[in-house]
């Protein structure tokens, strides 16, 4: 069997075919996310369900998503990669054709599911072959492209879901899986080696860590993404899933440190080397997807943008990043990893502040430059951690480490929306109680607001008290969109801080060391992996 040459500088054909149809993989999974949410009103009124009925089309993906992803080194092993991530490829493929087809909502319900089972197994396998396929001078390009699946995917998902809303309907953005699917399936059945299966690994397998981490994980995603909607734990189900994450999870993570063979290495995260990136990502998460959480609502909110337009706005913080993927690839071979990522965390930050002077006269074009500047940030961000998160490791941890890096993300994105969410209910309460006790009819300032707003009703025709009646209307809107406009600006002051608090935790791992990833990853490592 031909093995990956870690020595030389030259890396088949074949190897960069099956890296590229990974990439595509770990593209199309994450796109998914963010990809209904701008056609999520169309897609219910087709069904006939309501919006907190069809808040289960994200849940769901997402549940099993969360699930799948720390399993996927250990699936691999068992049915070899290759087999592993065709197989994946054809059901998601199939799952997704399977949700344009939907009939109702339970049905959209259990087929993106199997999507997300599905297609939370090609985002680790994606960063895992860039390791195992790519010799580490080739690392901080693989890394770049990988980059681009973790952050150019969420951006351009709510603009493309919104434009094939537009001009196709909702279906297509399911659809639009299944060309570059079909190029990725050629891709890996060319581009991958083929391995043996390890199907006795089955019986070996401490199922009890298995089921344990899986429910912990599935309850928590559950909670975290429904917990704000049912007013949290003032909810007996909440409560019920609260408790049963926290329990499965000690559970789980008890029983992954005592086997002897565990589906998933837990010990990695005793490294420092490995440990502080992976929270540095884990922030990361929370801060990338609590942003393009807190931008689109505000804009239909505040603005009354639809779906098309969202997405024209979010664009202008994807799109750079096409360009600057590379730029931040060539920087971390020459500067030294930690410097980048504080740099980027800073970037972010700043693009975070920015937003919070947010006025209801913040539209498009005052958005265009913070979305520039936290595209700046985003590639400086993602591609050194991944550098200095995997450095050193062999490949036997290349499965772990992957999906550990990535479920964290995840896992840290999940939490920045769930408390974002909670944050702008509770601060536009606290705002308008507030803005209630400035508001008074024994003000002038506002004795004078309604009578120049009874004036103008009445002028075009209203009687005395149907004129009074429209201005106290015009009061309380005012007053409610203020406070949920300061919601807004509290909101993204909190992820500008948390971004900065972090800087001094990018800064710790390692001695911050030039160039790609993986040292330890050689042709002799390999040879145990693949053979």
């Amino acid at each position: 069997m031909n093995l990956p040459n870690h020595s030389g500088e030259r890396v088949s054909l074949r190897h960069w075919a099956a890296v590229f149809g990974s990439m595509l993989g770990a593209f199309m999974a994450v796109l998914d996310i963010q990809i209904t949410n701008a056609s999520l009103k169309d897609i219910l009124g087709s069904l006939g369900a309501t919006l907190d009925e069809g808040s289960w089309v994200s849940t769901s993906y997402l549940v099993a998503e969360i699930v799948v992803i720390p399993l996927t080194g250990w699936l691999a092993e068992v049915f070899s990669p290759r087999r592993y991530l065709l197989g994946t490829t054809a059901a998601f493929l199939t799952a997704s054709a399977a949700c344009a087809w939907a009939w109702n909502l339970d049905s959209l319900i259990v087929f993106r599911v199997i999507q997300g089972f599905t297609g939370g197994a090609m985002i680790p396998l994606a960063l895992a072959l860039v390791l195992q396929l790519l010799p580490p001078r080739h690392h901080p390009l693989g890394f770049a492209v990988f980059g681009m699946t973790a952050t150019f995917a969420p951006a351009v998902g709510p603009s493309i879901g919104g434009w094939l809303t537009e001009n196709y309907g909702w279906p297509w953005i399911f659809y639009l899986n299944l060309f570059p699917g079909a190029i990725m399936l050629a891709a890996l059945a060319w581009g991958m080696d083929r391995a043996p299966a390890r199907l006795e690994k089955f019986r070996h397998c401490d199922w009890a860590g298995v089921l344990t981490v899986a429910t912990g994980l599935g309850c928590l995603i559950t909670l975290l993404e429904e917990g704000n909607r049912h007013d949290w734990f003032r909810s007996r189900e909440m409560v019920a899933l609260g408790v049963a994450a926290a329990a499965s999870l000690a559970a789980g993570v008890w029983i992954e440190l005592r086997v002897r063979d565990p589906f998933i290495n837990l010990r990695l995260l005793a490294r420092p080397a490995f440990a502080f990136p992976s929270v540095v990502g884990a922030v990361f998460g929370l801060g990338m997807y609590g942003v393009m959480y807190l931008l689109p609502v505000y804009l239909a909110e505040i603005q009354g943008y639809h779906s098309g337009q969202i997405g024209r706005t979010i664009m202008w913080s994807g799109v750079p990043q096409l360009l600057l993927m590379p730029v931040a690839a060539v920087l971390a071979k020459h500067i030294d990893g930690r410097r980048l990522v504080a740099a980027g965390l800073l970037f972010f930050a700043a693009s975070c502040f920015i937003n919070a002077r947010l006025t209801h006269l913040t539209a498009h074009d005052q958005l265009r430059l913070t979305q520039v500047i936290r595209a700046i940030g985003m590639p400086l961000v993602i591609v050194p951690l991944t550098s200095l998160a995997t450095r050193g490791l062999t490949v036997a941890e290349t499965g772990s480490a992957s999906s550990l890096f990535n479920m964290l993300r995840n896992l840290g994105g999940s939490v920045g929306i769930a408390l974002l969410a909670t944050r702008l209910d509770t601060g536009e309460a606290v705002h308008r109680a507030r803005l209630s006790e400035s508001v008074s009819i024994y003000q002038n300032a506002t004795l004078e607001r309604m009578a120049a707003l009874t004036g103008r009703f009445t002028l075009s025709g209203a009687d005395p008290a149907t004129a009074t009646a429209r201005g106290l209307s015009v009061l309380n809107h005012t007053l409610r969109r203020e406070s949920r406009i300061a919601a807004y600006r509290d909101a993204f002051g909190v992820l500008g801080w948390v971004l900065v608090a972090t800087v001094p935790l990018a800064l710790l791992p390692g001695r911050g060391r030039r160039g790609g990833g993986g040292d330890l990853i050689d042709e002799g490592a390999l040879r145990g992996m693949w053979d």
